[in-house]
């Protein structure tokens, strides 16, 4: 069984949040950095709604993951691609699902290792809570509260399908 949530909603709604956290916190040049693959994609999207100048950065963060050693590496890893130097730099951070944390904490690993920006803010699609490290996104299309055999699943990226999903 699943639902399906309209994405285009949620997108529409963080872009007018971004704009007013930049407008309010005065940055007027941000990066916008995707976490793969669902979070590259939902930047994407953002990066277009916000008409930013500066090219779209996306991370991979296989080699970041605290799981690693237990889940082992994908066999289709796709390296982190940041065309532009973020030492001192405003960052927004966009990841499709904000679930345990560690997602996050691998990618701020990973961004820190590339220089010391500014600031991080984080754009998430879904928070569904269950938080395992001290994580909150800053701007979150939506708050959902999932039962234990539920979970978010974005496809796309063409078109993108966000469904919850149960087990």
């Amino acid at each position: 069984m699943s639902q399906s949530l309209d994405v285009n909603s949620l997108l529409e709604n963080i872009t007018g949040k971004l704009q007013q956290h930049l407008q309010l916190r005065n940055i007027s040049e941000p990066l916008m950095i995707g976490i793969h693959t669902g979070g590259a994609w939902v930047a994407s999207a953002l990066h277009q709604k916000l008409q930013l100048n500066q090219p779209l950065g996306t991370l991979n963060i296989s080699f970041y993951r605290d799981d690693f050693t237990r889940i082992g590496m994908h066999p289709q890893v796709q390296p982190s691609d940041l065309p532009f130097d973020i030492e001192d730099r405003h960052i927004i951070l966009v990841d499709d699902v904000l679930h345990t944390g560690r997602t996050i904490r691998a990618a701020l690993n990973e961004i820190f290792d590339y220089g010391r920006p500014a600031s991080v803010t984080l754009a998430v699609l879904v928070d569904r809570g269950g938080r395992e490290l001290p994580f909150c996104a800053d701007i979150c299309g939506q708050h959902l509260q999932l039962e234990a055999n539920q979970h978010v699943k974005l496809s796309g990226p063409e078109p993108l399908e966000l469904k919850v999903q149960t087990a």
